[in-house]
């Protein structure tokens, strides 16, 4: 019986296992992304079951499911889970779509740990990398610019130029307040005191070396903007931090490869505004007037500044240069036509800059890989002037175990130019090009030789008859081929790390980093530079290297309700730098001309300089998560820092952090319209150390005294018992989601106190110090920023997404050490970047125009003239109680930045565009205020006041007193201008009288100020000759209003179908038309841009140390161009 029951039981099991069999059907397919990308690991899960697999390393899947009505489940990170309908079919392929829910996008934070954007406490910006290179940029920092809210931007202008990036305003006073950038967990080195130069005004902006980046591998860009955000990276976090990561390898289908190649022509289109209508010279002299001379001609007065001669294109006929050989050799001048050339036009070349990657990637269940290689290169506006830059990069991955994986990042780049061209003035061809009058044309000057003197001396304008190898003007095309800065960087940064998952939800992480560079520079000026006739010759190199070694040890575990993880990690920080340089000192000359060796220096004027610097920070640090119920999240950090660069008992600081997050709709139904409120809030402590050797005093090195070497003893007494910088900071945010994401919206208020400021104030003399470094003073800033973004259309043809930001930002001086009456960040004429407490950080203050200030005179508030026709100016800053009486004309802060980027994009066509906003600010521009002073510039033309139609001058003036004479009216008014025609009136000089005066409306006053006269255009009133009145004294004359409106960018893509890429053997296929950085409006139309204010200096600015100025420009006047670029993408 047993044996009957025992046999039907295995008839019975057979049967239904054979009918199972029969009933079930195998599916198989290949799952890819919208972008035609293969997709490894997205789960296939039958719906209702647990029964599932996973797509292979080719994006191929197998399953077997029950029956027909089967529902497959397709699901991945990042994109729109799909439900599918077996329906009998054996094949079914699958494109997963970009998820358009983001509420649970995943953001990379400090140390890199990944968390979900809705459990922050704190504000976090991202930038996907196809937005950096959309558009190719030299400079991944420029790319950037309009796309971020709180982030401000500036640049020398041009390829390879310094890029000064600022998180939320300045923090510190005596830093460069720069942020900390990590590059897949690579600490990289980045300072703006990055330029240097031999020879006199010789200044070279030999760029950060930020810039060694490339942005094709840049896969997306975090932006730690808060302290509680940054927290965790400590002494280094006090201006935010910026988290590249870089493409990995990624399964592909094909060979893995994709190249890109750009190239984009920057086409000059608008210059400085300077007139064409006199030559050089001080008075508009013709034919019939002019002073007499042993030629019996007019003659051009080459060697002057100014541009207040003879009338251009006017049929004038005058003694000129070039001088034919002829009249050379006979001595006998003849007198031509005096015609006007544009040089500008005529000198500037359109830059080109070609850049190609080529990348190939892969990856399988156990190790992914990613090796790029990249070239750009560029010539520049000016001849001569170029930069090339060739990297490599490997990203790879290998999983040893289920429990462990070895990761690394490695990169090489080589960064090099033959030649920087010199900013400021001096050896920079634009400032040579700039003071050119417009009666020569710089074409004749293309072979920059003198005859005769090849090597020795340029060919240089000059007067007949004087000796032409004195030189009096440099010649443009002499300086951008003889005037040569060159510079040769390589470097070396990366990292290598480990992941041992020891545990179920207990990972340990071990990371060693290095970032490393040698740059060499090298200077050499030709014989007949007019600065250093003999020549000059110099060598720097620099030698910069870091070390980090840390570990994160991590554990994470869910109960209930509740998520929790815990961190607790440590760094070792080990920086050493180098920098020395050999060379001639200014104006000395090198013994044998053009041979240029350090032999060749005479001994008494060699300059050398040695710099060594090494310092050490170690660090413990930790992290708390807390989530409950997916609805608040609460994060707790806390780090310590040793630093060696601090006294011993006094080195040790620490910083936490608290944020905390809230879901409101999940805790409350708000509707299916609302798909997400959040609150968030924060409080974070973070500082900065001090640089190395700033506790101990030494003596340097004081050259020699005859044979003898001598030591010498700083002018600064140095502080024993430094502590770190401190900011403690809060912010506040809202995030709203609305129709399943389609309208997004972001807002912050932020609010910062820096103390601890490290100073170097003022000391008695009598000590044998001129000052000395203390802690001491404290800032403020605070902020609100706010973003928008809209998907207005999104279908299977058509997808429109907008976005918009806005930040505005005022820092100010809360207290300054006793002693300390204001901060100087840079100044001009007699006035400058100065502010006192209680001031905001950037204005500009001016000197006083003297008036009359008794309120019971009828000519109260006129300004005051001299008994010579010229104003007087009052160069006072502060009282004697130490409050400011200088004129606030401006500030270089804006009041606000907005930017807005939309893409519309319609089956394989797409239209992208970025625009770029700035409200409010100022900027001085010194390359207008040398080019008025000699007369250059049609502004100044246009500023001058025609009166000639007006019978009554006086009573015309007096009218209109409001305008003309009061301190709230115009501010330097001339009346007259350079000939009759324009206004001028007759003046007398040299026994010569011309329609070439102007007059100051004011009040004459003699040597003790008592009123003697109306200047107002009456009998009495003194002229001057127009090329002789400029009100040098006043910085204001030459400030602008640094209001812009840019489209940052614009592209045209057309992606060939996925139809076509099969056919031809490529994976994907795209073809971009680009421009970048037009400039649609500037509130000062002087052609120049706002955001090259930004001067860099071979010494230490006013009282911070920093070698650029922001909010001052001198001769950073690259022409504005329409940029025309080509990109292909293309891969197989």
């Amino acid at each position: 019986m047993k044996r009957k029951n025992l046999s039907f039981l295995a008839l019975f099991f057979c049967s239904v296992f054979t009918v199972y069999l029969y009933g079930q059907q195998q599916v198989s397919g290949v799952v890819s992304s919208d972008d035609g990308e293969l997709l490894p690991g997205v789960s296939v899960v039958i719906k209702g079951t647990t029964t599932g697999v996973s797509s292979d390393f080719d994006g191929n899947y197998t399953i077997n499911v029950p029956n027909a009505q089967s529902v497959l489940v397709f699901s991945y990170l990042g994109m729109e889970t799909q439900e599918v309908v077996v329906g009998g079919r054996p094949t079914i392929n699958v494109t997963m779509i970009t998820s358009s829910e983001a509420l649970d996008e995943v953001v990379v934070t400090a140390l890199g740990i990944t968390r979900e954007k809705k459990s922050l406490g704190y504000a976090v910006s991202e930038v996907d990398g196809d937005a950096l290179d959309n558009v190719p940029q030299e400079n991944a920092l420029n790319a950037l610019s309009g796309k971020v809210s709180g982030v401000s931007i500036n640049s020398t202008g041009g390829p390879g130029s310094s890029v000064n990036m600022v998180i939320r305003g300045a923090n510190s006073l005596t830093g460069d307040n720069q942020p900390l950038f990590v590059i897949d967990g690579t600490p990289i080195f980045n300072t703006l005191n990055n330029v240097s130069g031999f020879g006199d005004r010789n200044t070279v902006d030999f760029g950060n070396p930020i810039s060694d980046i490339n942005p094709d591998d840049i896969a997306n860009v975090s932006i730690l903007k808060g302290a509680s955000a940054a927290a965790l990276y400590g002494s280094r976090a006090g201006n935010g931090v910026v988290l590249i990561t870089t493409k990995s390898g990624k399964a592909k289908k094909g060979l893995g490869i994709t190249v890109t190649s750009s190239t984009v022509f920057d086409i000059p289109f608008r210059y400085i505004n300077s007139h064409r209508r006199f030559a050089s010279g001080d008075r508009p002299y013709t034919e019939d007037n002019f002073p007499s001379n042993a030629f019996g001609a007019l003659l051009i007065n080459e060697g002057a500044s100014a541009w207040a001669g003879p009338e251009l294109d006017k049929g004038i006929n005058a003694i000129q240069w070039p001088y034919s050989q002829q009249e050379i050799e006979s001595g006998v001048p003849v007198a031509r036509e005096l015609r006007s050339y544009s040089n500008p036009e005529n000198f500037f070349q359109t830059a080109v800059t070609a850049t190609q990657n080529i990348s190939i990637e892969n990856s399988s269940e156990n190790i992914s890989y990613r090796l790029s290689v990249n070239n750009m290169d560029n010539t520049g506006f000016v001849p001569n002037t170029d930069l090339k830059r060739t990297g490599i990069s490997l990203n790879s991955s290998v999983k040893l175990s289920e429990q462990v994986t070895v990761s690394s990042n490695l990169n090489y780049v080589k960064n090099g130019s033959n030649n920087r061209p010199g900013g400021d003035r001096g050896v920079n061809p634009i400032h040579a090009l700039y003071q050119l009058s417009p009666h020569i044309d710089v074409r004749q000057m293309e072979d920059y030789w003198l005859d005769g003197f090849e090597g020795l001396r340029q060919h240089s304008p000059y007067s007949f008859g004087e000796d032409p190898t004195d030189i009096s003007q440099n010649n443009p095309y002499f300086l951008a081929n003889e005037a040569l800065n060159s510079f040769k960087r390589n470097r070396i940064f990366g990292n290598i790390k480990v992941d041992w998952e020891l545990l179920p939800g207990l990972n340990l992480m071990g990371r060693y980093t290095y970032d490393g560079y040698n740059e060499e520079r090298e200077t050499k000026i030709s014989s007949g530079y007019d600065r250093a006739i003999n020549g000059t010759y110099g060598l720097q190199n620099i030698d910069q290297r870091e070390i980090n070694a840390d570990f994160l040890l991590s554990y994470r575990k869910a109960y209930d309700n509740w998520d929790f993880s815990v961190s607790a990690g440590g760094n070792i920080r080990d920086a050493k730098s180098a920098n020395s340089l050999i060379g001639n000192q200014n104006r000395t000359g090198l013994e044998v001309p053009n041979l240029f060796r350090i032999s060749n220096i005479a001994p008494g004027n060699l300059r050398y300089e040695n710099e060594e610097s090494h310092r050490k920070i170690n660090s413990l640090y930790g992290v708390l998560n807390l989530g409950f119920a997916n609805t608040l999240f609460i994060d707790l950090t806390a780090r310590n820092d040793w630093s060696s660069t601090l006294p011993e008992g006094n080195n040790s600081f620490f910083y936490p952090s608290i944020s905390a997050s809230l879901l409101v709709n999940e805790l409350v139904d708000l509707g299916p319209k609302v798909s997400l409120l959040k609150l968030r809030s924060g409080y974070a402590e973070v500082g900065n150390d001090t640089n190395p050797y700033a506790i101990t005093n030494v003596l340097s090195n004081g050259g020699y005294w005859g044979s003898a070497p001598t030591l010498s003893v700083p002018g600064t007494l140095l502080n024993p018992s430094y502590s770190a910088e401190l900011s403690k900071s809060w912010e506040a945010g809202i995030e709203l989601a609305f129709f399943q994401n389609r309208l997004r919206a972001d807002a912050t208020y932020y609010s910062a106190r820096n103390t601890n400021q490290i100073f170097n104030v003022d000391f008695p003399s009598s000590t044998g110090y001129s000052s000395q470094l203390i802690n001491a003073g404290e800032t403020s800033s605070e902020g609100f920023e706010a973003s928008l973004g809209l998907t207005i259309v999104d279908n299977d043809v058509w997808n429109w997404d907008m976005s918009f930001i806005f930040n505005t930002n005022v820092s100010k001086i809360v207290d300054l050490p006793e002693g300390t009456p204001f901060i100087r960040l840079w100044n001009d004429a007699r006035g400058g970047a100065y502010s006192w407490e209680g001031d905001e950080i950037g204005q500009i203050v001016d000197a006083r125009m003297v008036r009359i200030e008794d309120p019971n005179s009828e000519y109260f508030g006129w300004p005051v003239i001299d008994q010579g026709g010229f104003e007087s100016s009052d160069r006072t800053l502060q009282d004697a109680d130490g409050n400011r009486v200088a004129d606030v004309i401006g500030n270089f802060n804006p009041d606000f930045n907005a930017g807005m980027t939309t893409s519309i994009s319609y089956k394989n066509f797409t239209l992208s565009m970025n625009f770029d906003w700035r409200k409010g600010g100022q900027f001085v521009s010194q390359t207008y205020r040398y080019n008025e002073s000699d007369m250059r510039t049609q502004r100044w033309l246009d500023k001058l006041v025609d009166l000639s139609g007006v019978d009554d001058v006086p009573g015309f003036l007096r009218a209109n007193a409001d305008q003309y004479l009061s301190p709230d009216g115009d501010f330097y008014v001339l009346v007259g201008g350079p000939t009759a025609e324009m206004g001028g009136l007759e003046h007398t000089e040299g026994g010569i009288t011309l329609n070439d005066g102007v007059f100051m409306p004011g009040v004459i006053v003699d040597d003790d100020g008592n009123i003697i006269g109306e200047n107002l255009g009456g009998p009495g009133t003194i002229t001057t000759r127009y090329q002789d009145h400029y009100g040098w004294d006043f910085t204001r004359n030459a400030t602008f209003d640094a209001d812009f409106v840019k489209l940052r960018e614009i592209s045209f893509t057309y992606a060939l179908p996925n139809k076509y890429l099969k056919s031809i053997g490529f994976t994907k296929a795209s073809i971009s038309l680009f421009s970048r950085n037009i400039i649609l409006w500037t509130a000062a139309d002087i052609g120049i841009d706002p955001e090259v204010a930004f001067q860099p200096s071979t010494g230490g600015v006013g009282d911070t140390g920093v070698l650029f100025k922001q909010g001052i420009e001198r001769y950073n006047a690259n022409p504005f161009a329409i940029p025309v670029g080509v990109r292909l993408n293309f891969g197989f």
